[in-house]
């Protein structure tokens, strides 16, 4: 079996209407080694960590930047000839210098542009960096580290989401690049505060793992382990022979020999604390829900799987959200349609809600980074740090909330497992309750009604411009295949311009 999901997506100002009169199948469908985890010290949250590498007893060069009181600021300067090569390929490095105000300079560290398609931003908006500080000079860093983010944090007015939930999964025991905020500076023009962030590669991987140098790979946007992941890191074959043996797994249709053939390719108890950390901290757009912002290691030694979390920026977004409906990621589905596994899932809940009930360590960490950053954000932007307190508010009442529902959610009875849709012959089924979602505050996303008195699902534009938002709905088919019936129609659709080309989706 496997999940459907049909949205429509508007990326600039347009008016959109989708009538769904739902599906059919075109066709009857088809009957049907040593364990190394992420370390962590090891207390009563985070069941997962039960090895330490020897890399994370030596000195860390790069704790006392991230664990410092100071917000950094940094200078990016450019040259016109790199600026337009950045401008033709935002996703190709380009030489740059990078200067710390009261610090140290770095001439020709790398950078490129980063984000998907809610906030990647061009040179000229507030766009988002990766750096690369050994790409043209093999031994530089920056405070230990050769790679790291500033992320602009369009999608999160507190600049904390990021900072707090890494910060959770760690706790859990799960590794997760370490966070902090910068002010930058781009050819002197003050682009504001960012979310500055520890890249994925061997330095982070050594200080998490037995070993560093396994395949790393880059789940891509929305991508599941099925498509071809790009390879960050890793000194064995590159042939995705290790992806394709963990989704083989996945698919085995006999119970038993997938449940034998993924424990030998999945850490499968450090999965079970990342799933129920990516659902308890409402991640969205995580790999559970949406396969989405995530990385994959493969151990070299253990030759096992282990799911590193990425782009927490849109969290605790909605504070009822289930953690009980079953994902519908490919690893997330198989490992939940093992009772056993499920059973522990359901446990590792019970023991990891100490991090989030109650809530008030996590409040006090709110606010004691609303008093280090709002001072920054009123040299940058008075009227943005008037409303700051507004913003802290609203996520420490989602983080009170949620705390509340997951007590809640934990004590209730595991739902039964959802049923594939029943069609009676060729006949279609009208596809109803769709959900909508947005990532931009203004955007219009409403049922309205037609002259031909059916419901219509608009998505409009708002006073910002483009806008990313969809109408969701989430279905169980039966092995087989189908056809999607709907009809669409559009108004004022102008074409986007980004690195990709130029286009409307």
């Amino acid at each position: 079996m496997f999940t459907s999901r049909i949205c429509i997506l508007i990326v600039s100002p347009a008016i959109a209407w989708l009538a769904l009169p739902g599906c059919a199948p075109t066709e009857p469908p088809l009957k049907s080694s040593p364990v190394a985890t992420p370390a962590r010290e090891t207390t009563a949250h985070n069941p997962g960590a039960t090895s330490q590498p020897a890399a994370s007893r030596r000195p860390d060069p790069t704790a006392e930047y991230f664990e410092g009181a100071d917000i950094a600021t940094l200078m990016l300067e450019i040259a016109p000839a790199e600026r337009t090569k950045l401008a033709e390929n935002a996703r190709e490095y380009v030489r740059c210098r990078l200067s710390e105000q009261g610090g140290d300079a770095w001439q020709d560290a790398a950078v490129k542009l980063k984000g998907a398609a809610g906030s990647f931003r061009d040179l000229d908006d507030k766009p988002a960096f990766t750096l690369r500080m050994d790409k043209f000079h093999k031994h530089h860093s920056f405070h230990g580290l050769a790679k790291f983010h500033l992320n602009n944090s369009v999608q999160d007015e507190t600049y904390l989401n990021e900072w707090l939930c890494a910060g959770l999964f760690r706790d859990a025991g799960v590794a997760a690049p370490r966070v902090a905020q910068a002010r930058v500076f781009l050819d002197g023009r003050d682009l504001g505060l960012y979310v500055l962030k520890e890249g994925f590669d061997r330095k982070f991987l050594a200080r998490h793992f037995a070993d560093d140098g396994g395949n790393l790979y880059d789940g891509g946007f929305c991508q599941d382990i099925d498509a071809d992941l790009e390879r960050d890191a890793g000194t064995g074959s590159d042939d995705h022979r290790d992806l394709r043996a963990l989704c083989e797994a996945c698919r085995l249709a006999d119970p038993e020999q997938r449940r034998l053939q993924l424990a030998a390719r999945l850490d499968v108890e450090a999965f079970l604390t990342f799933a129920a950390m990516e659902l308890m901290s409402c991640h969205w757009d995580g790999y559970c829900q949406n396969k989405n912002n995530y990385r994959l290691y493969f151990e070299s030694a253990s030759h096992k799987a282990f799911f590193l979390p990425h782009g927490m920026d849109q969290m605790f977004g909605d504070p009822g959200a289930s953690i009980l409906e079953r994902p519908g990621a490919i690893v997330a589905r198989a490992v939940m349609e093992n009772p056993e596994w499920r059973a522990r899932f359901r446990d590792r809940i019970r023991k990891l809600l100490p991090l989030f009930d109650p809530p008030d360590k996590l409040l006090s960490q709110v606010d004691r980074m609303e008093q280090r950053i709002r001072p920054v954000l009123e040299q940058i932007d008075r009227e943005q740090a008037e409303g700051y307190a507004e913003r802290i508010r609203e996520l420490k009442e989602r983080l009170t909330a949620r705390s509340a529902n997951l007590r809640d959610q934990s004590e209730q009875p595991d739902p039964p497992p959802p049923r594939p849709l029943e069609f009676s012959g060729d006949e279609g089924i009208e596809l109803t309750d769709w959900q909508p979602a947005s990532e931009h505050e203004d955007a219009v996303v409403e049922i309205v009604d037609r002259p031909d008195d059916r419901a219509a699902y608009l998505i409009r534009c708002g006073p910002g411009g483009p806008c990313i938002a969809s109408w969701r709905r989430t279905v169980l088919l039966a092995r087989g295949e189908y056809r999607l019936a709907a009809s669409a129609a559009t108004t004022d659709v102008v074409p986007h311009h980004d690195e990709k080309g130029a286009g409307a989706g």
